[in-house]
């Protein structure tokens, strides 16, 4: 399996990392959603998820997730935000954006396993 992991902060990448390597996932990092971008157009294989942190500077998670969504070859990615952002109206946004989760800063790793499997990517 193979994941994407997008957060301005090298120590909550590391961290997201970490995670999903322990579940099976080899991932891909970027520190922004434009060096996502990039690198989603450069890589060969889509991944099969994308962890995206809200608050980025260049590109925020946000923008990022609208334009994977307006992107065919990308389109069909999860997607799942991992942020600070907890108002209700800001998961609205993200999730009416095409994010499938929304998990917050902080979290236990459980909680990104369990998120994987609601979205089928892992047996729980």
């Amino acid at each position: 399996m193979l994941a994407l992991v997008v957060d301005d902060s090298s120590t909550m990448r590391r961290i997201l990392q970490r995670t999903l390597a322990g579940l099976g996932f080899s991932a891909y990092e970027a520190s922004n959603g434009q060096e996502a971008l990039d690198l989603l157009v450069e890589i060969p294989t889509v991944p099969d998820v994308a962890l995206i942190d809200w608050n980025m500077p260049v590109m925020d998670g946000l923008e990022l997730i609208r334009h994977i969504r307006k992107m065919p070859p990308l389109r069909d990615m999860c997607m799942m935000m991992v942020t600070t952002e907890g108002e209700h109206s800001q998961m609205v946004r993200a999730l009416a954006a095409g994010a499938h989760e929304y998990v917050l800063k902080p979290f236990a790793p459980d909680t990104i396993k369990q998120k994987l499997a609601y979205m089928g990517l892992i047996t729980p």
